[in-house]
């Protein structure tokens, strides 16, 4: 091959890296609109676009694990997700906790192929679902506390893929994410620690140190949750868990690294000054 065939080649290889660049954003921007609006609302309204986000994320799961395609049992445990979700306003977390142990219990109790993981997802989505509604609370330190989870993951995201495409480099986990590379975890846990802790200097006069350790904690676990849900991928053989969203694929593709990160904030907050006022623990210090 000549020179002018080889510069060529790459030349195409590089349109190509960045053909789902715009898709990526399109699909960012509405998930990004909607979420603010609906955690805004607060109450019903964000426990609805919860429910139905997480109930969507295991309808992926749900197929993935149990490696065929979805079955009356499997749209009555997506079913329990969402009314998981709807009853956490008025009743709190032991209605969604109890819950989605009955539908984990009935699960198991079903057996058949990958019944301890049905079960398994139900009780972590319901987890989730508990951090995620209790973070944001009713009052406007959970707005910030959504908007502080929001920013220090997509920022993770948004930098760990354009510094991981541009550089390049050594593979962060090559038998797992064989994309990733330490160059772009470098760059988004940088992008994501500084953006989030601006979001802290807005909303708190709390010591410095405190938010810059929650925001560089919350970028370094937003990343291992992506490659945990890759591990997983590989585990039942599988490339993405849906194609619902253009440039990202699916809901569970699209939620992996903000389920770790809003475990742990919530469980700070919850820790330091108890369930009920989880968002002030987190600013409060």
């Amino acid at each position: 091959m000549s020179q002018e065939d080889d510069s060529s080649s790459r030349s195409s290889r590089g349109r190509r890296s960045w053909a789902d660049l715009g898709p990526r954003l399109g699909s960012a921007a509405v998930l990004v609109a909607i979420t603010l609006a609906t955690a805004w609302l607060g109450g019903y309204f964000f426990a609805a676009a919860v429910g139905a986000v997480f109930a969507g994320a295991y309808r992926e799961w749900d197929t993935m694990v149990t490696l065929r395609p979805l079955t009356p049992f499997g749209v009555a445990l997506i079913g329990v997700v969402f009314v998981a979700a709807m009853l956490f306003p008025q009743w709190g977390p032991p209605a969604t906790l109890g819950v989605v142990l009955i539908g984990g219990f009935a699960a198991l109790i079903r057996g058949g192929e990958g019944a301890v993981w049905r079960a398994g997802g139900l009780v972590y989505f319901g987890l989730v679902i508990v951090a995620a509604l209790g973070l944001r609370g009713i009052d406007s330190l959970g707005l910030w506390a959504c908007v502080l989870l929001g920013v220090t993951i997509w920022l993770t995201d948004t930098g760990a893929f354009f510094t991981g495409r541009q550089i390049g480099g050594e593979k962060l986990a090559p038998e797992i994410s064989p994309a990733k590379t330490w160059s772009g975890a470098l760059g988004g846990l940088v992008l994501g620690t500084a953006c989030g802790f601006a979001v802290w200097h807005l909303a708190t006069d709390a010591p410095w140190w405190i938010g810059l350790l929650l925001c560089l904690l919350t970028s370094v676990l937003g990343q291992a949750g992506d490659l945990t849900e890759s591990a997983l991928k590989r585990r039942f053989r599988i490339k993405d868990s849906g194609d619902l969203i253009p440039g990202h694929g699916g809901l569970m593709d699209r939620l992996d690294s903000v389920t770790f990160g809003v475990l742990f904030l919530y469980a700070v907050g919850a820790l330091h000054l108890g369930a009920s006022a989880a968002a002030a623990g987190v600013f409060t210090w």
